[in-house]
Order: structure tokens, then sequence, then C-alpha cells
């Protein structure tokens, strides 16, 4: 399926021609779902997997940034993150509602300051990245195959899967992830999945997800 990017009155959008009776996907911030969960943050499963309460300040990578939810919940918990999306639409999409949340009250202290952008392969990043700049965390939340269509009945999940499509090469970021971390690794995967590393140090289970953690340096951030 075909998604092409479009103005809408609420933002950047991305939308389907072969479906023109869908609304076109809009990453906002500020409103809906999101704009709650980021008030609450310390509540959020992600928050409790990357122990940001503890340690507000951390240096945190998101390598599969996709609609940008994780990151600015932790943003918000006073983390400096770093998403990277090598999506070019996701990408397009996740900058605008960056634009639109750095000029508006209630996100302007969080963005730019707390939450950046960067288009490219994660795998490659990682690849060039310098020792002085690695991250106390690296979250991995790779795209995969749903088990049934029940699993697809939230629109921007659906749409965010067809555009990225599935991450064939999960086990090689988690590799490299796991060098380049600097405290732990977080990947997040459904809860009945084999991990995509064996021995997480600690797993945090819920419903239909669960977050495997990878302790770097043998001792909790």
């Amino acid at each position: 399926m075909d998604y092409q990017l479009i103005q809408t009155p609420n933002g950047l959008g991305v939308y389907s021609p072969s479906q023109p009776q869908e609304k076109p996907l809009v990453i906002d911030f500020l409103s809906g779902t999101l704009g709650y969960r980021h008030t609450r943050g310390q509540h959020e499963a992600i928050a409790k997997a990357v122990a940001i309460q503890k340690h507000p300040g951390a240096v945190v990578l998101d390598t599969t940034a996709g609609l940008g939810r994780d990151a600015l919940i932790l943003a918000a918990l006073g983390a400096k993150v770093t998403m990277l999306e090598r999506s070019p639409i996701m990408a397009a999409l996740l900058h605008d509602a960056l634009q639109r949340a750095a000029i508006a009250p209630a996100l302007s202290a969080i963005v730019p300051q707390q939450l950046q952008l960067i288009q490219i392969d994660a795998c490659t990043f990682l690849q060039q990245l310098n020792p002085q700049a690695y991250p106390d965390v690296i979250l991995c939340d790779p795209m995969h195959p749903n088990r049934s269509k029940t699993a697809l009945v939230k629109k921007d999940m659906r749409i965010l899967q067809t555009i990225v499509g599935q991450d064939i090469d999960a086990s090689e970021l988690l590799q490299l992830a796991l060098i380049k971390a600097k405290k732990r690794v977080v990947v997040k995967r459904p809860r009945h999945a084999p991990p995509l590393w064996p021995n997480p140090t600690m797993v945090h289970s819920y419903t239909s997800s669960r977050f495997d953690i990878y302790l770097t340096k043998n001792r909790p951030i």
C-alpha cells in the first residue's frame, strides 16, 4: 500500500490514496492519548524499564523512534533523548511534530532541549558512534509480524508497520546496542515472542508486551 505525505490543518500527515475514507495520520505530542501519557510518565512501562525516575538526566538513544511516544515520555521525565528513524516518511512526521511541540507552552521546555531527531539507519549510526558519545541507555522496539488481524486494531500502528516494514536487522541492531550502551539496553517484545538475545538481566511483562532488559555494566542504572 502506497502512503503519501499531505499537509492537514493539524500538521503534516500521511495517508493512502487507496483508502480516501481514512483520516491522515498526524503525530501530535500535545493532544489525545500521548498528550496525557507524557504528563504521567513515571507510571509508564517504558519509564520503569529504563529506571528513569532514579536517574532523570540519563542520555537515551531511541533506535526505533516510530511515533515518538516512548521518547517523549522519557524526555518529559528529564532524560536527554535522541530519536533515530530511518523511514523518510516517519522522520518527516516526527520533525513536523517536534516543530509544533517546540512552540507549545506545555512542551517548549522539553523540545528541543531534551528531545531531538536524526533521520538515519540505527545500525549505521551505532557503527559510527565514538566512545565519548555512547548513551547511558539504548532502546530497541523492532517491528514484528502480527499474529492476527486483531492485533492491528489501531490505525496509527497499522500505518507505521506498513511504512516501516519488518526490521530484519533487529538482531544486528541489538548486538551493536549491547556494545555501545553504557548501562543498559531495553528491548520491547511481544509478550510470548522469543528474546532477540538470550538471557536478559531482567524482564518486565505486561498483558500483550514485555521489556527485556540487559545491563551492560552488571549494575542497575
